[in-house]
């Protein structure tokens, strides 16, 4: 038998790190504890845009794959990976998930073993909260009797090219000996691994690398409200701006920041700062503002076009194209597109959504998901373009709708407005 791998969370995360660990070839299990995930993980059906029902299949067949909600499939594990969710609760960090994780894992801990944190968390969490719970719960003491560190991940959804196996991975330990058994476990399972000081290095990394992302979406978020009331362009602004070949990298706006990661990782830095220093982390605390709005603005701008065409949004159908947080990707939970189709729907219009990607079992109630088709395009009063799947026809998009509402820069022409 090879090396027994858990990997607890089978998300957008845990499931592609399971399936590449099974080729590396690992004995995996992937832990969850959605019994419906784990119904159509062994059925070999997938809900992870990243990995196929195909690739799900083939790992079943090397019989060395079992997803499990019992954390009794876990025991005798060499190394295990956690890659739960770690949500805010009004504003405050929810590290419940890795709690439970860790209480579940410290009875099944061996010596030898070991744990690796990959969820997201502000720094201090893998020493100072996961250590503790697995040394209570399992009677050893880290790092003498088992290794311990923290690894970022940095998942890109949908993205063809930045793959989890091709994509450098920061490692982190808690003595120089967890560092050396935890890089040599990642180099079986990526190309390239960055090694770091400490697991509080590891995981200020992760928060960096969303913060600034976040910080400078807000930026032409808020530059193209500003730049529209100038009568600017703002998207010819960034394509010009762009072509400088160095100190600058390109943001585009849009409806707002969705996904796992965006509009949370940086508040939890923002937390930590508040909490073990006492000072406000403006940057984080004023991106956080503009970004969070812009789903209302987008549904002002809509009304307003609507208003120029003299319809009220009250009454008027409108056909929303994309539903997911980000291009090409399938998850629409924490997506800044429900946020403007939820507020279009307040205000009374009718609305109808297409997004080819996503998948009905992820799908907030009360969204009527229509195909996209001329048909639709030509019924609507108002299209509006929240996510540029590459699947959509622009072309057609342009022809055949009578209002065009771009958030995304897709579409040109006189009956499209632009964000």
């Amino acid at each position: 038998m090879g090396e027994k791998l858990v990997v607890v969370g089978q998300g957008y995360v845990g499931l592609p790190l399971a399936m590449r660990a099974v080729t590396a070839g690992f004995d995996v299990v992937g832990i969850d504890v959605d019994r419906r995930r784990v119904k159509r993980l062994n059925a070999a059906e997938s809900y992870v845009e990243d990995v196929g029902d195909e690739a799900l299949a083939a790992a079943h067949r090397t019989g060395r794959y079992l997803a499990a909600t019992d954390y009794g499939a876990a025991e005798g594990f060499d190394v295990c990976v956690v890659t739960v969710p770690t949500p805010l609760r009004e504003g405050v960090p929810d590290l419940s998930h890795i709690g439970a994780a860790g209480e579940s894992l410290a009875p099944l801990l061996r010596p030898g073993a070991t744990v690796v944190l990959e969820s997201t968390t502000y720094p201090g969490t893998t020493e100072e909260y996961l250590q503790p719970l697995l040394e209570e719960g399992s009677g050893l003491c880290a790092p003498r009797d088992f290794h311990l560190g923290y690894s970022p991940e940095r998942i890109d959804p949908g993205n063809g090219r930045w793959r989890l196996e091709n994509t450098p991975k920061v490692v982190s330990g808690v003595d120089e000996a967890s560092l050396e058994r935890i890089r040599a476990f990642y180099s079986r399972i990526v190309d390239e691994v960055v090694p770091v000081s400490s697991p509080r290095v590891a995981e200020l990394c992760k928060l960096l690398e969303n913060t600034f992302r976040h910080v400078n979406i807000a930026l032409v978020n808020e530059l193209s409200i500003f730049a529209r009331q100038l009568g600017i362009d703002v998207w010819e602004a960034i394509d010009a701006a762009s072509t400088k070949p160095f100190g600058y990298l390109r943001f585009t706006p849009g409806p707002g920041v969705g996904g796992h990661c965006l509009p949370i990782d940086p508040s939890y830095l923002s937390w930590k700062v508040k909490h073990s220093l006492g000072h406000n982390f403006q940057f984080v605390e004023l991106a956080n503002d503009i970004n969070a709005h812009m789903p209302d603005h987008v549904v002002h701008r809509v009304g307003l076009a609507l208003n120029r065409s003299r319809k009220p949004v009250n009454g008027s159908r409108v056909l929303a194209l994309g539903l997911a947080y980000k291009k090409n990707a399938g998850d629409c939970r924490e997506s800044p597109a429900i946020d403007v189709v939820r507020g279009l729907c307040k205000l009374g219009a009718d609305v109808r959504a297409a997004d080819p990607h996503v998948d009905g079992f992820l799908l907030p109630q009360g969204i009527e998901v229509v195909e996209f088709s001329e048909r639709e395009l030509a019924a609507a009063d108002v299209v509006v373009v929240l996510t540029d799947h590459d699947r959509f026809d622009y072309e057609l998009v342009q022809k055949v709708s009578a209002l065009v509402f771009d958030t995304r820069n897709r579409c040109r022409g006189p009956n499209v407005e632009r964000l």
